[in-house]
């Protein structure tokens, strides 16, 4: 505990490149390339670096940087795996006029749904 003390330690980005080095190395059991052997040498070499750096604030902007760069795929996703739980009862419909998502309970027949954005009014089949 006292040597990490100051160190910077793991974050996202070392976890996303243990994973790819893990990756590499299994994919390298059955190829058996003296490149790939390389690379997930050098990814570990730049992951320990990373870990046991000291400069926090710079490790930190690298960490900030990757978040910045994965967070909208993340986003996308979540987004989608929240759509596919709420299509299990309701229906998702966009607003024509705003592209508002608009989610009303399945099995209503034939409504009126009114865009809580824009007060736009359409009529859809639930």
């Amino acid at each position: 505990m006292q040597f990490m003390q100051g160190r910077y330690g793991i974050d996202s980005l070392n976890r996303v490149i243990t994973w790819f080095v893990f990756g590499i190395i299994i994919v390298n059991l059955f190829i058996r390339s003296g490149t790939l052997n390389l690379i997930s040498l050098l990814l570990l070499i730049y992951l320990y670096f990373r870990m046991f750096s000291r400069n926090y604030t710079k490790r930190y902007q690298e960490n900030q940087w990757f978040v910045s760069k994965v967070s909208p795929i993340q986003r996308f996703f979540q987004r989608q795996k929240n759509h596919a739980i709420q299509r299990r009862s309701y229906r998702l419909y966009k607003c024509p006029k705003c592209k508002q998502m608009v989610r009303v309970p399945k099995g209503k027949g034939r409504i009126a749904i009114c865009c809580p954005k824009c007060r736009e009014e359409f009529v859809r089949r639930s």
